[in-house]
């Protein structure tokens, strides 16, 4: 195979993976963002059952004092209904006493039920505290993760940088100018591998004289339908592989 054309296949190598460095530096942030989004979304269902929680608590001792001057409205409603001089005025201070009672029960029902609401919510708020915990040290882990991969691909695209100037100042002007046209064109490939007589890229057959003046491999050759440069790989014999000529076969 022709110099140059190890060369461009090099050079095609380290723009792909390059390619996929660019990518990944620039999906990291993205997936960090993400996570946090995730985190504060979490942070404020916490702040919600928290706040639910706190009402709840406020709402059952506003019942409580509630029930409590009740109770202190009906001892002082039997106080006075012992004083009562006619049974119409008994009477009165019996339908007041019997409201009283029937607040308090409705308040005490409604105490019950807070009770009731509280303890899922209690239970929810302990088990959101502790997992919220755990998920702000993965959170943290994986944006330290997400910050080392970072440099890591910043640092192997700064290396491959520099080994693509070096092959590039080592090919012709004319072949770099054709491969860099032809990854333009389509789309970041611009070599293809010639099989069974077909460009592997856009699997349009070669003509039988171009595929003959290819495998001569005396220049870089492209595909006269996508343009990408072709390359031939030449199978390799069972005597080649062994390094000795392959053993007779008698019959």
């Amino acid at each position: 195979m022709l110099a140059d054309l190890r060369l461009a296949i090099r050079l095609q190598e380290i723009d792909n993976r390059l390619v996929d460095l660019q990518r990944e530096i620039a999906a990291l942030p993205v997936h960090i963002s993400i996570i946090e989004k995730k985190l504060v979304s979490h942070e404020r269902k916490l702040e919600g059952d928290r706040a639910a929680l706190v009402a709840n608590q406020k709402e059952r001792k506003q019942s409580e004092a509630v029930i409590q001057d009740w109770e202190q409205k009906i001892s002082k409603l039997k106080g006075q209904m012992v004083e009562a001089k006619t049974n119409e005025q008994y009477r009165a201070f019996q339908s007041e006493i019997d409201f009283c009672q029937t607040e308090i029960r409705k308040r005490e029902d409604r105490i019950l039920d807070l009770m009731g609401e509280s303890e899922p919510l209690d239970r929810n708020v302990k088990a959101a505290e502790a997992a919220l915990r755990t998920e702000k040290v993965q959170v943290e882990a994986e944006k330290d993760r997400a910050r080392e991969r970072t440099e890591a691909d910043r640092k192997a695209a700064a290396e491959l940088q520099q080994e693509r100037a070096a092959i590039v100042s080592q090919m012709p002007a004319t072949t770099v100018l054709r491969y860099e046209r032809a990854r333009k064109a389509r789309r970041g490939i611009a070599l293809a591998e010639v099989i069974d007589g077909r460009c592997n890229a856009c699997h349009i057959a070669l003509r039988l004289q171009y595929f003959q003046d290819l495998k001569k491999d005396v220049e870089i050759m492209s595909c006269e339908s996508c343009q990408r440069l072709l390359y031939y790989n030449p199978p390799i014999a069972v005597e080649d592989l062994a390094g000795e000529p392959a053993p007779a076969v008698h019959e």
